[in-house]
């Protein structure tokens, strides 16, 4: 009989070499198989409600479901692409050949204004940069910007799965994760080594976690976007659905969505609309107010979320998973922290 130091061995070597396989398996899917679940999460109360409807027919409630998905959803998700890449396009072009106020010429107009003169000599008694080098950054970094953005647009109206067949996989998931998510869900969580009542915990904890996340973040973020674009729209501003997408990236910041109406006001000044510039800081100061009474509405009886979890989330995501990160980011990092508070609160005991 081999000892139980040997078994033991065995079976962490064996565990270890099955899950580095798996991980190489499952790495080229990790898009299709992410938004799967995104979806399956946000459909699935649909799908409960549908398959009371159907007298407990899953399969079918799951089925209607991954079927109605691609034009309720992702159709609407690649026509927001196309537009999307279209107006970055034109946006490009259109600071390449529009001629703007120079950087001494927009300092001189808004000398004029009593309560900014005291600000604007101070800004040319201490910027060490030149007004050149000031005009070179801002373009290069405007034209950077929106390249990155026009790339995103373009893969947004590519279906974001990156394949036909890509996308026919995440259906096909999609369908199974609706009908069977409950079932791989409870067996997932029987493998964690604590008794019964602490995993119920433990999973009622992550579930809030997560619903806190994609409803409190990510449904402000995209109402905030919606927010930008009319905005934009109203005072005849360009490109309004390029900065409504950016707002959406930006109200995962911790200064939020007002990092694109604000400078929009400040140009709104400088061209001399004041009216418009009035407009779009009330509407800012509307949209602000909106956000901190629907996010709490959004969260309620859900767990608390750091805003630094989502915010590092929400970058780093991007940078691992692409747009998806923007949820699962905020979504994996918001479980670490989870699961370290709730050990603090529940320290482990003897099974």
């Amino acid at each position: 009989m081999h000892s139980t130091f040997y078994r033991r061995c065995f079976m962490i070597a064996i565990t270890a070499v099955l899950a580095y396989a798996l991980y190489e398996l499952l790495i080229p899917l990790r898009s299709v198989i992410g938004w799967a679940a995104v979806l399956a999460f946000i459909l699935y109360p649909l799908h409960a409600r549908l398959t009371r409807r159907l007298r407990g027919r899953g399969a079918w409630s799951a089925g209607i479901l991954t079927l109605l998905t691609p034009f309720v959803v992702l159709g609407p998700l690649s026509v927001l692409g196309v537009a999307f890449a279209g107006q970055v396009a034109r946006l490009i072009n259109y600071l390449r050949s529009a001629s703007f106020p120079s950087y001494t010429d927009l300092l001189n107009h808004l000398a004029q204004y009593r309560s900014l003169s005291a600000l604007v000599a101070w800004v040319r008694d201490n910027t060490a940069v030149t007004v050149s080098q000031v005009e070179s950054w801002m373009t290069e970094s405007a034209q950077s910007l929106l390249k990155a953005a026009a790339a995103t647009g373009g893969n947004v109206a590519l279906g974001v799965f990156g394949t036909v067949v890509g996308f026919f996989m995440m259906l096909f998931m999609l369908f199974f994760f609706l009908q069977d998510g409950p079932a791989m869900i409870a067996g997932a969580v029987r493998l964690i080594p604590v008794e019964p009542k602490r995993r119920a915990q433990l999973l009622q904890y992550l579930g809030d976690v997560t619903r806190a996340v994609v409803f409190g973040s990510t449904v402000t973020a995209l109402v905030e976007g919606i927010i930008v674009g009319i905005g934009f729209a109203l005072v005849s501003l360009p490109s309004p659905v390029v900065f409504g997408v950016l707002a959406i990236i930006a109200a995962f910041l911790p200064a939020g969505a007002a990092v694109v109406l604000v400078p929009a006001v400040i140009y709104l000044v400088g061209v001399g609309r004041w009216g418009a510039a009035i407009f779009l800081a009330c509407w800012t100061a509307g949209m602000w107010i909106l956000e901190n009474i629907l996010r709490p509405l959004l969260t309620a009886h859900h767990a608390q979320v750091s805003t630094l979890a989502i915010f590092v989330g929400a970058i780093g995501g991007v940078a691992a998973f692409g747009i998806l990160g923007l949820v699962l980011g905020p979504v994996l990092l918001s479980f670490i922290v989870a699961l370290v508070r709730f050990a603090q609160e529940n320290p482990s005991a003897d099974a």
